[in-house]
């Protein structure tokens, strides 16, 4: 029987010493979307209409559009579910996590939103116990959004806002080999190393946290990253790759906890897989190299 759509029903209460519902967890997740989606029509103004941008202490880039977006997101959660905390990268990093609270990239891929790429994205996640349980991940100038819940969905963002959710699956490897999902601007020798493990058929060029919705809905089979990320860059899609059946694993073999602060929301090596049957055979370094 084909899985009946998402649909959105009442928005539910969050409270600090409640863990939301399995059956809760959709709504949610849809209400999340719409606030992902939401902040991409701020994106997209500043996109087409250009952006003032400088580097921060990293070396990274950050723009007036991060800016815009994550004020906007963050009033948005903070209206829709008051007292629930928010680790944003922009404007709250610092901020300590609790039993429930979101972790909020508001553009994802900075170097390819000031490029024209299209390829950045917008990720929320809201997280219980050290794991997301509800997530949306927005890719404004493709005009795709996935959500996850209990389950993993996917829809067109029609007008700034996400259209019908259908349900998406990652895929099982097919038999000319994986299809690895490669940074566009980042690359180190252990990811190389790993992939040499694989059995991989081709390579396709994607930026930013998209690589997770492409997975989850079949069109890739394996995401390495050995250099550094943040919490806020994984979470979301995190989930939603394994609500859709797929797996991420850390050196361990397990899989991310988040809630880091003691490592200032830093994350560590990790390969996400399409077909968890393949996570075993992820040879990764200890820890990431330091960002010169």
């Amino acid at each position: 029987m084909t899985p009946a759509p998402m649909t959105c029903g009442p928005t539910p209460v969050l409270s600090l010493d409640r863990v939301p519902e399995p059956a809760e967890r959709d709504a949610v997740a849809v209400r999340l979307a719409e606030i992902a989606c939401a902040a991409g029509v701020i994106l997209r103004r500043y996109e087409l209409g250009g952006c003032r941008h400088h580097l921060k202490e990293d070396g990274s880039p950050t723009s007036q559009a991060d800016l815009a977006a994550e004020a906007q997101i963050v009033a948005a959660l903070a209206e829709t579910w008051p007292g629930i905390p928010v680790i944003a990268e922009e404007t709250a990093a610092e901020a300590a996590p609790a039993a429930l609270f979101f972790l909020v990239d508001p553009l994802d891929g900075t170097k390819d939103f000031l490029k024209g790429t299209g390829e950045y994205t917008v990720n929320i996640a809201l997280v219980s116990g050290e794991r997301p349980v509800a997530a949306a991940l927005a890719a404004p100038a493709l005009g795709r959004v996935w959500a996850a819940g209990d389950r993993a969905v996917e829809a067109p963002i029609v007008e700034g806002v996400p259209g019908a959710f259908t349900p998406v699956a990652a895929r099982p490897v097919p038999a000319e080999g994986m299809t690895a999902l490669v940074s566009r601007s980042h690359g180190e020798a252990a990811d190389e190393a790993c992939l040499a493990a694989l059995p991989i058929g081709r390579r396709r060029g994607v930026s930013s946290a998209l690589k997770f919705g492409l997975l989850a809905c079949g069109e890739g089979d394996v995401y390495v990253r050995c250099g550094p990320t943040m919490e806020w860059d994984t979470a979301a899609g995190d989930h939603v790759l394994t609500q859709a059946g797929g797996r991420l694993v850390g050196p361990d073999g397990a899989p991310f906890g988040y809630g880091r602060r003691p490592g200032q929301y830093r994350n560590g090596p990790f390969a996400a897989f399409g077909d968890p049957a393949y996570a075993a055979r992820a040879v990764l370094p200890a820890t990431s190299p330091k960002r010169a």
